[in-house]
């Protein structure tokens, strides 16, 4: 931008210079402030788009994607889990409530066994995308 600027500059000033009528002088600044002004609002736009470009990119790179290029979110992980639960035979007849936030798992509720409550925790530890797992699951047998 400060080099279209210049060159507006640098002409103007040997139109100016030469001998022109007054009117071709006013003519010449009036293109020249055109010239910068047109340069002026490229240049904010691009630096508006940049910018634009910039954000998507920082929040593509937050995205964390499955092996199969799924993008994995909090309800993703949540719906997984589910189907993951409930074809899991340690797991009959529990009532597990599955919270996400910021990839990190609550697991609440009741299960039977002591042993349903680690393969619980243990498939919510290796569902893609899971930081943490918050085990509050208590074991009641029914």
């Amino acid at each position: 931008m400060r080099k279209s600027i210049g060159l507006v500059a640098v002409v103007l000033t040997f139109t100016i210079a030469g001998a022109c009528s007054p009117k071709e002088k006013d003519e010449t600044r009036a293109t020249a402030e055109d010239i910068e002004n047109k340069t002026k609002e490229v240049a904010s736009d691009a630096g508006e788009k940049a910018k634009e470009v910039a954000g998507d990119v920082a929040d593509k790179g937050k995205q964390i994607l499955t092996k199969t290029g799924e993008v994995i979110t909090d309800s993703w992980i949540t719906t997984k889990l589910k189907a993951k639960f409930a074809d899991e035979k340690l797991l009959k007849d529990s009532d597990i409530t599955i919270e996400t936030k910021d990839r990190v798992v609550t697991l609440k509720g009741t299960v039977r066994a002591v042993d349903g409550k680690r393969q619980a925790v243990s498939i919510a530890n290796g569902t893609d995308g899971v930081l943490r797992v918050v085990d509050e699951l208590a074991v009641k047998k029914k």
